[in-house]
């Protein structure tokens, strides 16, 4: 069972890899204006800042656990891209979508559980 500091830094790890997929919902949001409107602007922008706040804690995260946990756990994006795509844009989830995230989610745990 995990010990409350790392389930911490598990969950710290999976809010800045959310940050980091919210990201390219900004970026395609901002696809939908003309270059250089104020839509654009708007949504570019915050594609921006949500790389820098990404890349400022992602320098945490690597202080707080081994690099291949963290970097392994940066393909779950793949699995929040998903999400936010049901969830702003109305997309559907295929089976192999489904068949996807198993995958990962088994990769990941086999990594992070090697670590121990």
């Amino acid at each position: 069972m995990m010990e409350k500091a790392k389930l911490k830094d598990m969950l710290f790890l999976q809010a800045v890899l959310i940050l980091y997929s919210f990201a390219s919902v900004c970026s395609k949001l901002a696809s939908g204006y003309e270059f250089l409107s104020s839509g654009f602007i708007l949504w570019y922008g915050l594609v921006i800042v949500c790389l820098a706040v990404y890349a400022l804690l992602w320098q945490q995260v690597l202080k707080r656990m081994p690099l291949t946990t963290a970097f392994a756990n940066k393909a779950v994006t793949i699995i929040w891209g998903m999400l936010w795509g049901v969830l702003i844009f109305r997309e559907s989830i295929t089976p192999a979508m489904i068949i996807g995230s198993v995958v990962i989610i088994a990769g990941i745990w086999l990594v992070v559980t090697s670590d121990e």
